[in-house]
């Protein structure tokens, strides 16, 4: 009988590293137990075989963030329906082209920094980059936002002027934004200062009854293809 020793441990008498080479190797995906890949340095193995990748590279743990197409209905935060639930291994988009490859710990501690109404769908931000949780609190005001709103009824005179700029909610001012109609009943939000959540108050106000609303865009960050329930990594190259 063999006692049980932690998987690091045994990578690091397989491989010939330090400790710390073999957590790296470990939390990269790299080591697989019978077969199985594991990402934990702790996990206890005993006479399972246990395989280190022919590949593997030493390198840290990326942060990452992930973009998800939420349906309507989910809750962008922690809700009775959350969107963070959509974020399995089975839910990714097939089509991603981040060359990011898969890890279980991707899947974790991630936070959503900015908000999408239960209600809309599109594009929704899930990171555990402090960077991109900071861009996206912080610096949310220069960055534009674009939804498309699907409306009934019929505006009131001047009512596309007025969304664009002159509208007044608690005696503050709207702030100047971009809306135009893209077809008889859909119209184009494109903002900075503004909160998704004050898009059915701004129809309402010029006789505008919303349908549905989603988000096509964050800054750079586009939804483009991606299938509703569905989501990618976003790319190194790419920027909010």
């Amino acid at each position: 009988m063999t006692e049980p020793v932690r998987l690091a441990k045994r990578v690091v008498a397989l491989a010939q590293c330090s400790r710390r080479e073999a957590e790296q190797y470990i939390e990269g995906g790299w080591v697989r137990v019978d077969g199985t890949v594991v990402e934990q340095p702790q996990f206890m193995v005993d006479t399972q075989t246990v395989e280190l990748d022919p590949a593997a590279r030493l390198a840290p743990t990326e942060a990452v963030t992930l973009v998800l197409h939420k349906p309507a209905g989910y809750d962008a935060g922690a809700g009775a329906n959350p969107a963070s639930a959509l974020l399995t291994p089975d839910a990714r988009w097939p089509d991603d082209g981040s060359g990011v490859r898969p890890l279980q710990r991707h899947l974790q501690r991630l936070t959503s920094p900015l908000s999408l109404p239960t209600s809309a769908s599109g594009l929704l931000i899930f990171t555990q980059d402090w960077r991109v949780t900071r861009k996206l609190t912080e610096d949310l005001e220069r960055i534009e936002q674009e939804f498309v709103v699907d409306v009934s009824g019929t505006p009131i005179a001047n009512g596309l002027a007025l969304l664009n700029h002159g509208l007044r909610f608690n005696n503050y001012a709207m702030p100047p934004i971009k809306v135009s109609w893209q077809s008889e009943q859909r119209l184009r939000f494109a903002f900075k200062r503004l909160q998704p959540t004050q898009i059915e108050p701004m129809c309402h106000a010029v006789g505008l009854t919303v349908l549905a609303m989603k988000r096509l865009r964050v800054g750079r960050i586009s939804l483009a293809k991606l299938p509703p329930g569905q989501w990618r990594y976003l790319a190194p190259a790419e920027r909010i």
